[in-house]
């Protein structure tokens, strides 16, 4: 019973803190130019990635979430082949040809791990005020040993460019942790720009 108790201990303890890396509510660094006034009208999403799959997914999904806001969406993969997506001419011509405003780019910047010590705790027994009391139920006591507990992190940036004059309207970076599939992390990082640009006034 002692060590179900503290193995159930140790489990929610993990659990808090990796709900309080999951359950990130906006971008650890924002940058906006507050100088921009617009509200885009139809942005074109471009996800950088070797994976052709993982782009569609990700450019997939952020139209999805923009166009539920009122705002126009169009993904990349649809117009610009997987070769073409770092070629700035290329999108170019492409931004124009669809009628986008605004280009919102995504990428993984990195991945790393972090280390989280949990220290160990001492739960006394309820008899534990005197010194008869204390031998006679002292063995009862509990203790949880501290123990490190490692996460996955990928940090992904996603950046908004006017198309007209091709400066930055807005800038992100977040890390996201990495554990359940791969389209959860995606739908929670794109709930967490969505909330962001809605907050800095570049969508409803």
């Amino acid at each position: 019973m002692l060590r179900f108790l503290r193995n159930t201990f140790c489990l929610l303890t993990v659990s808090m803190l990796l709900m309080a890396c999951a359950t990130a509510t906006q971008p650890d660094e924002v940058w906006m130019d507050h100088s921009y006034h617009s509200l885009p009208k139809k942005i074109m999403v471009v996800g950088v990635s070797r994976k052709p799959v993982n782009r569609r997914i990700f450019e997939d999904e952020f139209v999805r979430q923009i166009t539920e806001r009122g705002t126009g969406g169009v993904a990349s993969y649809t117009v610009l082949p997987d070769e073409l997506q770092s070629n700035h001419e290329a999108i170019a011509g492409k931004v124009k040809e669809t009628g986008a405003d605004t280009v919102l780019i995504t990428r993984v910047a990195g991945r790393k791990t972090v280390k989280t010590y949990v220290p160990g705790t001492f739960f006394p027994p309820p008899y534990y005020g005197t010194l008869p009391d204390y031998y006679g139920y002292g063995y009862n006591a509990m203790y949880s040993p501290g123990f490190v507990a490692e996460d996955e992190i990928t940090v992904i940036e996603t950046n908004l460019y006017d198309a007209s004059s091709n400066k930055l309207i807005w800038a992100s970076s977040t890390e996201i942790v990495s554990r359940g599939s791969s389209q959860e992390r995606i739908n929670r990082y794109i709930g967490i720009v969505m909330k962001s640009l809605v907050a800095h006034g570049l969508l409803y």
